[in-house]
């Protein structure tokens, strides 16, 4: 750990072994793959995905050390092609002295251009070295293609409760200047609600409330976490902390009917430079998840005005997205579809691989036919109004109903067609 006391308090408190580090115990548990690769001493290219302040450049700083690596580090935000070729340029001569071919870290590669990526091809594939990207977006979308089957994606997840108490602790019991001081932690819940599962978070939140007093004795309470936080808000910054909050509060306000907040915080997006495509994603979701069959055209809107960001970008794309998140915020809602998947997947996994009823199987050939595939199908086209009453779920679920229309027009008018149609069988 650091002990210089200008370095940031999170940066004094980075762990340099696996066993100082907290959470992500589906990666670097007993048996978990992080942790065998270490043992094993072979590690391979991935990619880390996950929200920010969980460990991600932590834990490829401690492959480094506990493999005795070279480490190398980009930012993708900072670093174009040209610094891509001289690390791996200087890769290349550490082969020569028969050494260990070097890790490159790149933090937030999903910010890499195309030709960017590109440029990190070859050296990936023949071993010259390994990458270890980190990014808090979704891989399939920002990570061309031939990298990506390149790489293992691992997921890490926000730090939980313990984890985050237990780092707390340690800030407070072994820190060089804060065990000096007389901290007490009276109250923990809205530090841990501020800090949202974000380690590089809380561990700000603890140097305010410490920069702020002007006693060695401190007692942490929610009012004072609140307070000290409150005055101390930054800018919105699209490489910061406050990324996240602003886009959940930009959805929450859509989610919540209230065009105003919602386009309040597209604008605090829009002057923070943030990325357009990442706004307009997140709309495609919401429109899916939050207004669904209320508003069946909102995804063919929110979709249509993704494909528009991605050809326009910056500053004419505000207008796009304005438009949509009014739209959007303005539909009826129903989340009936997302329930709907929700709970099937739920009876999926209560209920295994149930089989398909032989009516629903298809019949390619004549053994098929003989045993009864498909033979009890029948073809709703060929009865009046297009439907007849077939159970199509498996005789052990037969009659369940998953699908729950929500109380607005639409799926009203949806209701009593499935009502009249099955003949009260669903709802």
């Amino acid at each position: 750990m650091d002990q210089k006391p200008n370095t940031p308090l999170a940066e004094r408190l980075r762990p340099q072994k696996l066993e100082h580090y907290l959470g992500q115990e589906q990666l670097v548990g007993p048996g978990a793959v992080i942790r065998q690769m270490i043992s094993s001493g072979k590690v391979s290219s991935f990619i880390l995905w996950g929200p920010p302040g969980v460990g991600k450049t932590t834990l490829a700083r401690i492959i480094a050390n506990q493999l005795d690596r070279p480490f190398y580090t980009l930012s993708a935000v900072h670093s174009g092609v040209k610094d891509v070729r001289e690390t791996i340029d200087k890769a290349k001569k550490i082969q020569f002295f028969d050494k260990p071919n070097p890790i490159l870290f790149i933090d937030e590669i999903h910010r890499f251009n195309k030709s960017q990526q590109d440029s990190l091809l070859g050296a990936v594939e023949n071993g010259t070295i390994t990458l270890i990207g980190a990014t808090t977006e979704n891989p399939s979308f920002e990570i061309i293609s031939p990298l990506l089957s390149r790489c293992q994606v691992y997921i890490l997840k926000p730090l939980e409760k313990k984890d985050l108490l237990a780092l707390l602790d340690m800030a407070i019991t072994t820190d060089f200047y804060l065990k000096k001081l007389k901290i007490t932690v009276k109250e923990d819940e809205a530090i841990l609600r501020l800090s949202g599962g974000d380690a590089r978070k809380l561990l700000n939140i603890l140097e305010l409330l410490v920069s702020a007093s002007d006693s060695e004795t401190i007692t942490i309470t929610n009012d004072s976490v609140v307070e000290t936080v409150q005055q101390n808000l930054a800018l919105y910054d699209k490489n910061g902390e406050q990324h996240y909050d602003i886009i959940s509060a930009f959805i929450k306000s859509i989610r919540s009917s209230d065009p105003n907040a919602a386009v309040y915080w597209l604008a605090r997006m829009v002057e923070g430079g943030e990325d357009p495509k990442f706004i307009a994603r997140r709309l495609v979701i919401l429109a899916a998840e939050d207004i669904g069959l209320a508003n069946p055209n909102a995804l063919l809107l929110a979709t249509n005005c993704f494909q528009a960001v991605n050809m326009i970008g910056w500053p004419e794309s505000r207008i796009i997205l304005s438009e949509i998140a009014i739209y959007l915020a303005t539909s009826p809602k129903s989340n009936s579809a997302y329930m709907a998947i929700k709970d099937a997947q739920k009876l999926v996994q209560q209920t295994g691989d149930l089989p398909v009823p032989l009516l629903l199987r298809n019949a390619p050939t004549k053994l098929m036919k003989e045993i009864g595939y498909g033979k009890e199908y029948k073809y709703a086209h060929d009865y009046q109004g297009n439907f007849i009453d077939m159970e199509c779920l498996p005789e052990e679920i037969k009659g369940k109903q998953l699908y729950k229309p929500g109380e607005n027009a639409r799926e009203v008018e949806a209701k009593q067609l499935i009502k009249k149609l099955w003949k009260g069988k669903y709802g």
